[in-house]
Parts: C-alpha cells; sequence; structure tokens
C-alpha cells in the first residue's frame, strides 16, 4: 500500500480538495513554488517545478506523485505553457522515474479535448437526453494553449509509461467547484467535479494498479458527455455527486429517498 505521496501544486485549487479529504491518509510531501499560508500536513517543500535538483531532492522516498503544478490559466501563452506545464512535467516524470517512483497521477484537463464542443454538438450535448460521449480512447482536441500542454503531459505519461514501465493515470478534470455550479450553466452542469468525489478520485489514483490510463474526472452527473466508465472499471472510482442533486448551492434529496 503506498504511504508517501508528493504532490506538486499542493496550494491549489485541485490540491485544496485532495487534501481536504485526504490530509489524514497518507504521508504527504507538497510541493508549490509559494510558501504556505496555513498549516499543512506533512512536509512543504517550496520549489518551482522546473527546479530539476528540487524537484528530484523532493521524490526521494516517494511511492506515488500527484502531478498538479503547472500555469492553471486557460488563456496563457505559449512561453508559460511550455516553460511550466511541458518542461515542468517532463522533468516530473523524470525524476520519478530515476527516484523509483511507482506511480504518477497527472492532472490533465477538459480544455486537452475542448474543441470537440462544436456549434453543431452544443449545448444539445450537456444535455441529459444527449447520448454523446467521450470516453478517453479519442484523440485530444485542445481549445487552448494550455490544452495543447496538457495534451503534451498525456503523450510524456504515455513515453514514460511505454519506455520505463512506470505507471501512470491522466485525469481529464472537469468543471471543479467548491460549491455548485449555476444550475444554468449547462457546460458546468455537465461536467462538475465536487470536491468531495475529487478527493476520492486521487485517493483511487494512489490505491489502484494500472498501467497507462486516461480517464474523465467529473462527478456522476445526470447530464455528461464525458464517460466516467474507465474510471469506475480500472480505478473503482465511485462518485457519490450528482450536479443534478442540487437547486442553486443547496442539496435537495432524491426522490426515493
Amino acid at each position: 500500500m503506498a504511504q508517501s505521496v508528493l504532490l506538486t501544486g499542493a496550494a491549489g485549487r485541485v490540491g485544496t480538495a485532495i487534501l481536504g479529504g485526504l490530509a489524514d491518509d497518507y504521508e504527504w510531501r507538497l510541493l508549490d513554488r509559494d510558501p504556505p499560508t496555513g498549516d499543512q500536513p506533512g512536509e512543504f517543500v517550496v520549489a518551482d517545478i522546473t527546479d530539476d535538483e528540487a524537484v528530484r531532492e523532493a521524490m526521494e522516498g516517494i511511492d506515488v506523485v500527484i502531478h498538479l503544478a503547472g500555469d492553471p490559466r486557460p488563456e496563457a501563452p505559449w512561453n508559460s505553457v511550455l516553460t511550466n506545464n511541458i518542461d515542468g512535467t517532463q522533468t516530473v516524470f523524470e525524476a520519478a522515474v530515476d527516484a523509483g517512483v511507482e506511480k504518477v497521477a497527472f492532472a490533465s484537463s477538459n480544455h486537452a479535448v475542448g474543441n470537440y464542443e462544436t456549434d453543431e454538438r452544443t449545448p444539445e450535448m450537456y444535455r441529459t437526453h444527449d447520448e454523446y460521449r467521450l470516453d478517453g480512447t479519442e484523440l485530444p482536441r485542445p481549445s487552448n494553449l494550455y490544452g495543447v500542454s496538457k495534451a503534451a503531459g498525456e503523450t510524456l505519461g504515455r513515453y514514460y509509461h511505454d519506455e520505463h514501465d512506470l505507471s501512470v493515470v491522466c485525469v481529464r478534470i472537469g468543471n471543479l467547484t467548491e460549491g455548485h455550479p449555476p444550475i444554468d450553466y449547462e457546460r458546468g452542469q455537465a461536467m462538475w467535479l465536487s470536491y468531495p468525489d475529487c478527493a476520492h478520485l486521487f485517493d483511487r489514483c494512489i490505491q489502484a494498479d494500472y498501467d497507462y490510463e486516461i480517464v474523465y474526472g467529473i462527478s456522476d452527473n445526470d447530464r455528461k458527455y464525458y464517460s466516467i466508465e474507465r474510471a469506475r472499471e480500472v480505478l473503482d472510482y465511485d462518485p457519490q455527486d450528482n450536479s443534478a442533486h442540487y437547486d442553486g448551492e443547496e442539496r435537495v434529496l432524491e426522490p426515493d429517498a
């Protein structure tokens, strides 16, 4: 059983969701370029993801890496995504292999496939009656340079698995929000990922056995155009939230509850 986990980009939104659910479950080593603003579990390393030496030092004694660090802006320019998201991700994979890490969970993004949302498909694809699904077997179709960098990270993961036998799961994260997205935001409803389901999903990334996988990170929403069947099958992901069970910010009981 994995005990020690390196979480890069720990101070960001995804890291906050993961630690909010799993802070007491593992021996954490947290890496972020900004120092912590409050109490954090485990050891905190202040370093930039592009600092090869710092990343290698942070990797020592680690069983599993959750790699979140990078420029998260959809409008991020090429020089930033190249340095922070592509070069930084390659640094992480290389250091993980050299350190004998077992698994890397890479935070990809819905932006890696954003251009599947064509004018012809939307907004119908966001609605419950539409059966269109992306399942992770499709080629990337990035909707911005940030999405390009995430597709590149997925390809780096494929390379490090094939060449170095590193177990890699790429999670194409949807619309992660602590509260519920507005009920009239159809796209957000369809790709919603709650904080508890996010923590559970990455817990399964730590615990499950896999080779190389691409899965979608959303809750079990009635509206969805991302399939979560591969995450269920490979990771034993069992999300508990559903955007249809919320009226605005309040959770409502299901009819049979």
